[in-house]
């Protein structure tokens, strides 16, 4: 156990080395100069010399990659460059803090609200596949997963608070707010994100199910005369928590990573926003410390459910 923990940890480690050489590296071979970026077209060439020198851009890119790379294990990531060129320096780590939790919080409400009915309409679709109701909701994730996330947050838009006026169209929340007020202006970014997740979970638990219940002691336990929901409580969802755990796992990460364009279009305060603004602003820094986040996150949830997975199947742990 000890060992397939250790092994499973160094890929994760593995993988994010890699995806920090990636990042840098896409940062890096991005074109234009910074510094007459941040000073704009009234630059001189003193100050541009300044502003190299000041940022540290005169380093070798390797020495520079090893810096940041370290700082970031640390948690440092560092000041943001256009606010540090004019002397007003903004720590990342200040604005990370007061907009990681928002981000957390909205996916974390969106993949709650998600998964238990997509897990649940996921087994009732694997057990009864010629269901109206199954056809139904296969037929409404299919929709739900073609049409772009943008797009169903507009449609939102225009219903619930533009025609209804029940929420909000703007979600700009703070740490000041009470709860209650809090929930009903991430409401409608939440519901975009419970459409689209609903229909991910649904059908990748309806495609997991329905392959442990095509499995030969499943079939034995039929041929005894086991009632179905025996069958599916006892047999079934017990050899399937693993999967499910990183259906959700996955589900999670990849809404706290897909939230940039629906924080954009609300004018949600939270990492994608501030990510998407940073791009717009060429801060390398803060678009590098956002995207190592990110990547962390769907990095490390994998590594929790690759965890529960090795716990809840003994076949994990003594491989043939």
């Amino acid at each position: 156990m000890l060992r397939l923990i250790i092994s499973r940890l160094l890929i994760s480690i593995v993988t994010l080395l890699g995806v920090s050489i990636v990042i840098f590296a896409g940062t890096e071979v991005l074109p234009g100069d910074i510094a007459q970026i941040i000073l704009g077209t009234n630059a001189t060439p003193e100050g541009l010399a300044a502003i190299r020198d000041n940022l540290g851009l005169n380093e070798p890119a390797h020495i520079r990659y090893f810096e940041w790379l370290w700082n970031f294990v640390r948690g440092d990531f560092g000041s943001s460059l256009a606010a540090n060129a004019f002397g007003n320096a903004s720590s990342i780590n200040q604005e990370i803090a007061l907009r990681l939790g928002n981000t957390v919080a909205l996916a974390g409400a969106a993949v709650l609200l998600a998964a238990i009915p997509g897990i649940l309409l996921g087994v009732f679709a694997a057990i009864r596949p010629k269901h109206l109701i199954n056809r139904v909701v296969n037929t409404t994730s299919v929709i739900s997963v073609s049409l772009p996330d943008f797009f169903i947050a507009y449609v939102f838009i225009a219903v619930f608070s533009v025609q209804l006026g029940i929420f909000p169209s703007v979600s700009n929340v703070n740490a000041d707010m009470e709860l209650a007020e809090r929930l009903h202006r991430m409401a409608l970014p939440v519901l975009t994100l419970v459409v689209i997740n609903f229909a991910y979970i649904l059908r990748l638990t309806r495609a997991t199910i329905a392959d442990i219940l095509s499995r030969p002691y499943i079939e034995m336990a039929v041929l005894k005369g086991l009632p179905t929901w025996r069958i599916v409580m006892q047999h079934a969802l017990p050899n399937g928590l693993g999967p499910l755990a990183n259906i959700v796992a996955l589900s999670f990460a990849i809404l706290i990573v897909g939230t940039v364009v629906l924080e954009v279009v609300f004018v949600y305060p939270g990492m994608g926003r501030y990510m998407v603004d940073a791009v717009s602003r060429r801060d390398v820094p803060v678009v590098q410390a956002c995207s190592m986040i990110f990547a962390s996150f769907f990095v490390g949830l994998n590594f929790l459910a690759d965890l529960f997975a090795i716990l809840v199947n003994p076949r994990l742990r003594y491989p043939k």
